[in-house]
């Protein structure tokens, strides 16, 4: 039976290393995939998802409003998918991830979905709630803290190399995100008080 799944992690895990791997191990066998990413913060007319290690490819872009049940359906009965990854799945609304559960559920159709869960104020982005909330497999994608720890989460570096404690829940520009355990999250958004460092080994 098709499943919807949610891949998730904190910012460069390899989310999309793996999901470019994913499709092509379909696509070496004579399978045929669909590729979607998020087109919220693109001025172009064709998506790409692209990795840090060079890979690429070709993406549908989903916006707000847009009906990926129907997208899924109309591209399988023309020509037959075995599989649709989604990119960039925070972005997605609650009704949008209801659509990818139907296309598994109606269509026989298997849904992977990479993004991540929380952003760096810690809260969950709106797709990822209901993701995980809705989806039928829930896979952790694993990266490490500059202490070696687990990252869980995620700071925002603004162009004067300061950690943005408030603002937009997303930043395109310059910004850098770094990825920490919830140790480290906490100190550097200043949530830590001096009693609460008792204890503490490493940096």
């Amino acid at each position: 039976m098709a499943k919807l799944y949610f891949h998730y992690a904190t910012m460069n895990a390899g989310k999309s290393t793996m999901l470019l791997q994913a499709s092509y191990n379909y696509r070496e066998r004579g399978m045929n995939t669909l590729l979607m990413v998020a087109g919220h913060y693109r001025n172009a007319d064709g998506g790409y998802i692209d990795s840090r290690i060079g890979l690429e490819s070709k993406a549908d872009m989903f916006r707000d409003g847009d009906d990926l049940f129907e997208l899924v359906r109309e591209r399988h009965d023309h020509h037959a998918i075995h599989c649709v990854f989604v990119d960039e799945a925070q972005f997605l609304e609650e009704t949008q991830v209801w659509h990818l559960a139907r296309v598994a559920d109606r269509l026989g159709i298997p849904v992977m979905c990479y993004g991540l869960r929380t952003d760096f104020q810690g809260n969950l982005f709106s797709g990822s709630k209901a993701l995980l909330a809705v989806a039928d497999e829930l896979r952790e994608v694993r990266t490490i803290c500059r202490c070696g720890r687990k990252a869980t989460m995620v700071v925002r570096l603004a162009t004067d190399g300061k950690v943005a404690k408030q603002g937009e829940q997303v930043a395109i520009g310059k910004d850098v995100y770094v990825s920490l355990c919830r140790r480290h999250w906490e100190d550097e958004m200043g949530r830590a008080k001096p009693d609460d460092m008792i204890g503490f080994s490493g940096n």
